[in-house]
């Protein structure tokens, strides 16, 4: 076993080091034909290759199904689901639709990027920088030459030397953490979009008072001389309407809060969350890929040996006797195969979450996000709400424009 720092085994990069491999900028450009939406077309930016090129949905999914071929024992981030758009682009769910999933395919296309096994291969650099019109031809060009990473890395086949002995204990405990930090977190997104939802609901609600009150102050119907003895409404019904543009001004206020929210802290949660399914999803392909795999083969190497045994005791055709020896000695070298892929994939699902730990730090980034947003709104809110008491008081007179008696019993 070779020490830690030597071990090919060990990812020794920082969150800063992951985050500055690349930035990958993915923006919408809708094509139309007539009246209807054909398709989605967006324009992808590597600020590492420094080249722009243009992608459909569909290029995506090829590229991911590849992905998946090429790198099966490793964090390969899911796409965002696909949903066939009908008719003219015109509802706000369809433009929240997009509007999301060309989110997620940039944060797809990041974590990609910044994967420190997957940023130098040629499949990543193709979709990332090929400027042909048959992309899709291309990549599958670029998989056929290499196909997946247990024929081409080095090491395959002594990953076994590497790991540790304690290997299984130390997944087990993982993965347990990383399930619970998941959990947590899906609360934690859950309330945090709630909080946007509100800031947006707070938006319309001072609106909408705003215009109130300025159709109150545009109101031109005379007061009844039986009222205006007594009644100062004329007054201030002209003053109402001044008071609009302060409610609207909080709207604004609102209306840029729940964006904060969105975009600086939801957006940092679904990032966290997408590395976090990313792990779950690899931890299952383990379990039910590679170890199934290995436990059928095992059990049709068992049922072969019998069928040997069988035709030992009872003697059969010299040919078909040896036709049995061929095939166990077949199912021999597919057993040995499936036990250095399973070691392989150990060794890779061992360096996956070390960089499950890695993004860990990004928690900090969140909770940082939420503070600032929350700092910065009620900043902005408070000063416009200080504002009103001496424009009312101007308005209305008095001390702050506000009755000092309650109005009702306390």
């Amino acid at each position: 076993m070779e020490s830690a720092r030597e071990s090919p085994l060990m990812v020794t990069r920082s969150l800063a080091q992951l985050l500055e491999r690349d930035t990958v900028k993915v923006e919408l450009i809708p094509e139309k034909k007539g009246l209807f939406l054909k398709h989605v077309e967006y324009q992808i930016t590597s600020q590492r290759f420094k080249i722009s090129v243009y992608r459909r949905y569909s290029d995506f999914d090829v590229f991911h199904e590849l992905l998946l071929q090429r790198f099966a024992y490793r964090m390969v981030p899911a796409l965002p689901p696909k949903r066939m758009l009908k008719g003219v682009l015109t509802s706000s769910s369809d433009r929240e639709f997009i509007e999301g999933r060309r989110r997620a395919l940039c944060r797809f296309l990041n974590l990609v990027a910044r994967h420190p096994f997957f940023s130098e291969d040629e499949l990543v650099k193709t979709f990332l920088t090929f400027n042909g019109s048959d992309v899709q031809n291309k990549l599958r060009e670029a998989f056929k030459k290499t196909g997946d990473e247990f024929m081409t890395s080095k090491i395959a086949t002594q990953a076994k030397d590497y790991l540790p002995t304690d290997v299984q204990a130390q997944f087990s405990s993982s993965r347990e953490l990383i399930r619970n930090i998941f959990s947590s977190f899906l609360k934690l997104r859950e309330r945090v979009e709630r909080m946007a939802e509100r800031s947006k609901d707070n938006a319309t609600d001072l609106l909408v008072l705003g215009r109130e009150l300025s159709t109150l102050g545009s109101d031109t119907s005379p007061v009844p001389p039986l009222a205006s003895a007594n009644s100062t409404w004329g007054t201030l019904r002209q003053s109402l309407k001044g008071l609009s543009v302060e409610f609207a001004l909080l709207s604004e206020k609102s209306a840029q809060q729940g964006k904060r929210e969105e975009d600086d802290v939801v957006e940092k949660l679904h990032f966290f969350l997408d590395v976090m399914q990313s792990y779950k999803d690899l931890c299952e392909r383990h379990e039910k890929g590679v170890l199934h795999e290995h436990q059928r083969a095992l059990q049709k190497y068992g049922m072969m040996k019998r069928q040997m045994m069988s035709a030992t005791v009872q003697p059969k055709e010299q040919v078909s006797v040896e036709q049995l020896e061929s095939r166990i000695v077949q199912q021999e070298n597919a057993i040995q195969i499936m036990e250095l892929r399973n070691y392989f994939s150990l060794f890779c699902l061992h360096q996956e979450t070390q960089l499950v730990f890695t993004y860990l730090h990004v928690a900090s980034h969140i909770l940082g996000a939420l503070v600032n947003s929350q700092v910065q709104g009620h900043r902005e809110m408070g000063e416009v709400w200080n504002d009103l008491p001496p424009k009312l008081s101007s308005l209305f007179g008095g001390g702050n424009g506000v009755p000092t008696p309650p109005l009702t019993p306390q």
